[in-house]
């Protein structure tokens, strides 16, 4: 299929579709515009103010202690004086509610970690939109998947400086853009088969956010066709707010090349509207 044999209109519908619902799950009561605190929790009990209860890591997993009148909700249930979340699995989480607060309990980087999550944060009641560029179908492009003949583990930096992850990549995707051969590092995506880029290119730090972007690739089709829909490059929450631990690109994932597509600066980072 050619750029000439895509319905434009059906096109910037479908994509003013996925931006709306992936604006609704960053802004909602739980969403990453709502957390207050990104705490690191050791082996001494710690509080915070905006969470019930002394919190600590053990090698049992990650505890709270509650003291009498502090009863958040886990799974529905009301829990009292010790609660032991048990071991976290990295990059899992578990949440407990408390009021209309809803606190996350889990693992980045090798590091138990809270983030309690206000709906009345500021960060979210006064977030509007993100600036995005026009969807043009110019920018799905089609490539190539290149499979690893077995997974290799590949870690990258964080936005939290010292933090790092590993992610098994499956194998890398190339495409031709500006009349370049490229090719970026893949990691599993959210449904089998499918894939996750990050990457970074020559808008990055002027018109996009300058850490990272992702893009979500459907499942390779039966020869490794792809398609990397520009258009559907996505801030991270980094972009917004300092309390995320969000993976950065590996170092080839560096584009040489503008991409003027997708999501751009945050107005909170100081992007145009």
């Amino acid at each position: 299929m050619t750029v000439q044999d895509i319905d434009r209109v059906d096109f910037a519908k479908q994509w003013e579709e996925w931006h709306r619902a992936k604006e609704e799950t960053l802004a909602g009561p739980h969403g990453f515009l709502a957390i207050t605190g990104l705490h690191w929790l050791g082996p001494e009990p710690a509080r915070f103010e905006d969470a019930p209860g002394a919190w600590s890591a053990t090698a049992d997993g990650v505890v709270v202690e509650l003291a009498g009148g502090e009863e958040p909700t886990v799974g529905g249930a009301v829990v009292r004086g010790r609660y032991a979340f048990g071991v976290v699995p990295e990059r899992d989480s578990r949440y407990a509610d408390w009021g209309d607060a809803r606190l996350e309990i889990a693992r980045r980087g090798g590091h138990d970690i809270l983030r309690p999550r206000h709906p009345g944060n500021a960060l979210r009641t006064s977030f509007r939109y993100t600036p995005a560029y026009a969807p043009d179908p110019r920018w799905a492009v089609t490539g190539r998947f290149l499979p690893f003949e077995e997974p290799r583990p590949v870690t990258v930096g964080a936005s939290v400086e010292g933090l790092e992850h590993v992610y098994d990549s499956p194998g890398q995707v190339e495409f031709e853009l500006a009349g370049a051969l490229h090719r970026l590092t893949a990691f599993n995506g959210n449904t089998p088969g499918a894939l996750m880029v990050l990457f970074t290119d020559s808008t990055s730090g002027v018109t996009t956010y300058a850490a990272n972007r992702s893009l979500r690739i459907a499942a390779p089709g039966p020869d490794g066709s792809v398609v990397l829909d520009f258009n559907r490059a996505a801030n991270l929450p980094c972009a917004y707010t300092d309390l995320a631990t969000c993976p950065l690109p590996p170092t080839e994932n560096r584009l040489p090349v503008p991409v003027e597509a997708g999501e751009r600066i945050p107005l909170e980072r100081g992007g145009r509207p």
